[in-house]
């Protein structure tokens, strides 16, 4: 008889723990994360720690940022089990947020692992994987432009240097040439430049010009111009040629690159001058400035360097003369090709280099070593650097958008190598409105309004003020869900889609309806199936309300009415409503309700329907379902 007892003991035990996760589950899909939390810690603590209900559990508290306990129940779970992609990817977030990247980097190790094999990540280093994954992110994708530029041709152009509007690059346009580069089969490259005016967050080009000038541009290669602070001296390369204007080869064939400059001669550019810094049996090319143009910095692969090419500088002297070239050395230089370098106007120096952790071919780097010796590059992600060669950065810094440029080969583009601006174009919107009582529109204090992106995560959240006022700044092109939460009164939760029109305004209030009316509490209808009185799901989330009401109101007694429909005999009917009425006091109950808080809890069977549907009258399951009913009146407040 004993053993009997047990086992419905624990059938029961079973059925309350089942419930309780099938509870917490929907709360979690309505984003009701904290009590969902309660629910799961409720049935984990009375034995049900699937994996379900402890990565839930953890999914919670990610979802509201609070990393360090999310971190708990992912380990949790995590000795138990083996996790899948998606909980490995949170549990190292969560970890990253806390500063513990090297516990991230092993998770990370089996988060590769059960990936689809990518080929990118073969070559690296575990360690640097979720550095190659930052490259990647573009932080904020919708302020964050690239724009191709409409001065680009069908064959190369690139490299950019901008004096007072006058935009100057490297182009292999000209068709009308005859002689041809071997290497692609384009015409030599030239220099051009062009007027460009910034309106708004387009540009606006003149039509590309030859450089003014008659005798920079040769029958070969020129590319990539500096000029002086005062417009007065411009910087560029050329192929060694010889005095007859034809190229000069080494004893192995190979024709190099000089650094030339020429002097501003009224609006013409002349008396050209080779750079002592040249040879003849090494390349010495694109030339860059210091601030104070009292540097040049430029690429050789001459000996004594660490790669293939390796970036230089000297002091430039009076009367033509510089310094002894010196090596930038092994926090710059690699095994690799550094090229293109560029100061900006706040001393930090960009560059191109393959021979680093980068998205593939060359990438953009940045290093402060012109300030801080000791400093270490770093990859300046996407959307600059791609898969293929990206190089010859620059920064306008009259540009009131931020804008930048650089060059690239990556695909769609309209050539070879074209040239892209980056620039941030700012787009928010803001959400706002009342939070309102549904009986009478009256504002509504105190309200907690959360902000919810679109995988469920809480991302800001407030409380209204006196005047039940709430706002959010949004970001455009998104989806987001907004709900809201006060004691006492049922909620509010709404879904909105910003567009991409920037500093829009969306006006949206919330209403809530109050639970305590008059001498009830009033929540959705508690449901029962056909000749049953177990607490269905549904009904439990509704009851939550009532538990919410009561702690709240710690001195307020209640008592419980249940109703029955008329099908089934009148006196089975009593008792069954009774049976209603208590199965519903006991969950108030078994959620930590003091039991002298519920007055009574009574059935009334089918003895106060609430239409037609009485004995022997024809009615629809939705009919009969309406007089299956149960009440709350406040006894006591």
């Amino acid at each position: 008889m004993k053993t009997n007892y047990l086992i419905i003991y624990l059938l029961i035990f079973t059925s309350t723990i089942f419930a309780q996760t099938k509870l917490a589950d929907k709360f979690y899909s309505n984003y009701g994360f904290v009590k969902a939390a309660e629910l799961y810690n409720k049935a984990i603590e009375n034995g049900d720690d699937t994996q379900h209900n402890l990565t839930r559990l953890g999914d919670c508290y990610y979802n509201n940022s609070s990393s360090k306990e999310a971190i708990y129940w992912y380990e949790k779970a995590a000795k138990q089990y083996d996790l899948d992609a998606e909980h490995i990817f949170r549990y190292i977030q969560s970890l990253k947020s806390l500063g513990k990247y090297a516990e991230a980097n092993k998770w990370m190790k089996r988060f590769i692992e059960i990936q689809n094999d990518d080929s990118r990540l073969k070559n690296y280093e575990i360690g640097n994987l979720l550095k190659y994954d930052e490259l990647n992110k573009i932080e904020d994708s919708l302020s964050i432009k690239i724009k191709n530029l409409s001065i680009n041709s069908e064959n190369s152009d690139f490299g950019t240097f901008i004096y007072k509007n006058e935009f100057y690059f490297a182009s292999a346009r000209n068709i009308a040439e005859s002689k041809k580069y071997g290497w692609n089969k384009e015409p030599f490259l030239d220099i051009y430049q062009v007027s460009v005016k910034e309106k708004e967050y387009d540009l606006e080009f003149s039509k590309p010009i030859l450089i003014d000038s008659e005798n920079i541009n040769s029958d070969y290669h020129e590319s990539n111009v500096t000029i002086t602070n005062d417009g007065k001296t411009i910087y560029f390369t050329r192929d060694n040629v010889t005095k007859k204007n034809k190229l000069n080869f080494d004893k192995k064939g190979t024709t190099h690159l000089k650094i030339y400059k020429a002097s501003l001669t009224g609006k013409r550019w002349g008396n050209i001058v080779e750079l002592s810094i040249n040879d003849d049996i090494y390349s010495t090319g694109h030339p860059a400035l210091s601030p104070d143009n009292k540097k040049l910095y430029f690429v050789s692969d001459r000996e004594g360097g660490f790669g293939a090419t390796d970036i230089y500088e000297v002091d430039i002297l009076p009367n033509n003369e510089f310094s002894e070239p010196k090596n930038l050395g092994p926090k710059i230089n690699t095994e690799g090709r550094e090229m293109f370098p560029f100061i900006s106007k706040d001393s930090t120096l960009y560059f191109s280099s393959d021979g680093r952790l980068n998205l593939g071919l060359l990438d953009i780097f940045k290093s402060n070593i012109i300030k801080d010796s000791i400093a270490e590059p770093q990859n300046i992600g996407a959307p600059y650097n791609s898969g293929f060669d990206d190089f010859a950065y620059f920064i306008d810094t009259d540009s009131p958008n931020k804008r930048s440029y650089f060059s690239s080969n990556r695909p769609g583009g309209k050539g070879n190598d074209d040239i892209y601006t980056v620039y941030t174009k700012t787009c928010s919107q803001l959400v706002k409105g009342i939070a309102r009582n549904r009986n009478d529109n009256k504002p509504l204090a105190n309200v907690t309004i959360k902000l919810i992106d679109e995988t469920g995560k809480t991302i800001d959240e407030l409380i209204t003020t006196q005047n039940g006022e709430y706002q959010f700044p949004l970001k455009c092109q998104k989806k987001y869900t907004i709900t809201a939460k006060l004691i006492a009164f049922s909620g509010d939760q709404v879904t909105i889609n910003t567009n991409d029109e920037d500093r829009n305004i969306i006006e949206q209030d919330l209403y809530l309806q109050s639970l305590i009316q008059g001498n009830q509490i009033v929540i959705n209808p508690i449901y029962f199936d056909f000749n049953k009185w177990d607490i269905r799901t549904d009904a439990q989330y509704e009851l939550e309300n009532i538990v919410d009401v009561l702690r709240v109101n710690p001195n307020m007694i209640i008592k419980i009415e249940a109703h029955t429909d008329s099908r089934g005999r009148d006196a089975y009917n009593m008792k069954l409503s009774d049976k209603r009425a208590k199965a519903t006091r006991d969950y108030i109950f078994s959620r930590g309700i003091s039991t002298y808080r519920i007055e009574s809890a009574i059935g009334f069977g089918e003895s106060q329907l609430l239409n037609k549907c009485s004995n022997g009258v024809k009615c629809t399951e939705e009919e009969h379902q309406t007089n299956r009913r149960s009440y709350f009146y406040i006894v006591k407040k």
